[in-house]
């Protein structure tokens, strides 16, 4: 059990503190408010030998400066919302917290969405998912949230501050969907955002991890075989007094190797200020802007990369048109779901273009990342029915982008084998070669010549 210290109002305002013992801080607050006491601050203590914890200071929940009046309230009410596990037990003891994952916010997602599409309204959602978070960091963050709400604020704002747990892209799918009324459809395209991040880095972990394991085991041979296994054969060949040498392409590697042994300190430098130097060139607005067209233009990833960022803006795009905003709002509302430098500055462009008259489609066109067909899709939406012909360009381009992702799939597998098998070549010229040398035993016939 942990030791909590809490300051609460009372219905008459009156402000009560006391310092108890609960198992978790969201127990407590439960228990608080069930007790008739609206929560103002509650810290964890502890004994002398553990540190004060101290917690990231809730959005929605105001500190109390100064405290009108002192009452000592004792609170004994049980709360049965789940029962503590052995992992939030050791959490409590620990003064930890539960790390909120990705699968964490997909289940809150989908929870999400089955009930507002059962016509709960938000401040009733959001109560019934709290009570069922088995996660207690996300529940106390869900709990934040839900004060902000009602409150009479933006979800997508107590977020923000949460921008930690929320991704960027989330909370602006989340900000789409309430500014436009369609928190629902936001909801829905969130979920399928999540799952798409998910599906994509599962199947890219499961093609480079065996390959980056085989990469790294080659290597490490590579290393022990050029820093013990050619010594020996060296002293063989002096022993015998042959005249055979190493492969050429052996003794420079092992010069190398040796070099930078005896003067690492020359390349641990060199590495590192190449990396600081790209780093700090990425953070400047140019550099920023060039690393993001670069991913755009990559090679193997570039595309899609590109696709799924303008899926995304033409779903933002067309889920503000079907709620009646112009196509300058539903441009500006829904440029937040990337945050690509390239693509927000064709958004930009756009906008201005909107603002003199001129077409918004243009700038795509000209950015050359945009493919002809989905510029000829705008265009001709343009003409007769713009929601109409985006929500046709969106399916195109979700087949488009399953396709894409088909041949990275079938294209990556051969690059990483590829790359394994010139370290493999290396590492038999290098290593293996000798070793056969010594095998065959040709160098004792130099010898007894």
């Amino acid at each position: 059990m942990a030791t909590f210290y809490y300051r609460a109002m009372t219905y008459n305002g009156r402000i009560v503190t006391n310092r108890v013992e609960e198992a978790n801080r969201l127990i407590l607050i439960k228990k608080l408010k069930s007790n008739g006491l609206q929560p103002i601050s509650v810290m964890q203590t502890t004994n002398r030998r553990r540190r004060i914890i101290t917690k990231k200071k809730k959005r929605n929940v105001s500190t109390a400066k100064n405290v009108i009046e002192e009452l000592n309230t004792t609170v004994d009410i049980n709360d049965n919302r789940r029962k503590l596990t052995l992992k939030d037990k050791i959490n409590s003891y620990l003064g930890t917290e539960d790390k909120v994952t990705s699968r964490d916010i997909s289940i809150f997602t989908q929870n999400f969405y089955l009930l507002k599409k059962a016509n709960f309204n938000n401040v009733h959602a959001l109560s019934t998912i709290i009570e069922s978070t088995e996660n207690l960091t996300l529940a106390e963050i869900l709990d934040d949230i839900l004060a902000g709400v009602e409150a009479g604020d933006y979800m997508y704002k107590t977020m923000e501050y949460y921008s930690d747990v929320f991704p960027y892209i989330y909370i602006n799918m989340i900000r789409v969907g309430e500014l436009s009324g369609s928190l629902e459809n936001a909801l829905l395209q969130a979920r399928e955002y999540l799952e798409e991040n998910d599906k994509i880095t599962r199947k890219l972990k499961g093609i480079l991890i065996p390959n980056l394991l085989q990469f790294a085991l080659l290597f490490v041979m590579l290393m022990v075989g050029t820093l013990y296994a050619l010594p020996q054969i060296e002293k063989v060949f002096e022993q015998v007094g042959t005249s055979s040498t190493l492969p050429a392409i052996t003794i420079w590697f092992q010069g190398f190797v040796n070099f930078c042994l005896s003067h690492w300190q020359l390349p641990a430098i060199i590495v590192a200020a190449v990396i600081v130097a790209i780093i700090w060139y990425i953070h400047t607005p140019k550099g920023r802007y060039r690393y993001h067209y670069f991913k755009y233009t990559m090679p193997i990833f570039g595309k899609l990369i590109f696709s799924i960022d303008l899926s995304r803006l033409m779903k933002a795009m067309l889920l503000n048109l079907r709620n009646g905003m112009r196509i300058q709002e539903a441009v500006e509302v829904s440029k937040n779901v990337v945050n690509n430098y390239v693509m927000l500055s064709i958004i930009e462009n756009s906008l201005k273009n909107l603002l003199i008259g001129q077409s918004w489609i243009e700038p795509f066109e000209r950015s050359g990342l945009t493919s002809p067909m989905v510029t000829e899709m705008l265009k001709i939406g343009m003409q007769t029915d713009l929601a109409e012909m985006m929500d046709k360009l969106v399916e195109y381009m979700k087949i488009d982008i399953d396709n894409t992702m088909e041949k990275i799939m079938k294209t990556l597998p051969q690059v990483m084998y590829a790359i394994v098998g010139i370290i493999l070549i290396f590492f038999v010229l290098v290593v293996v070669v000798p070793m056969v040398q010594v095998y065959m035993g040709n160098f004792l016939f130099d010898a007894y010549l």
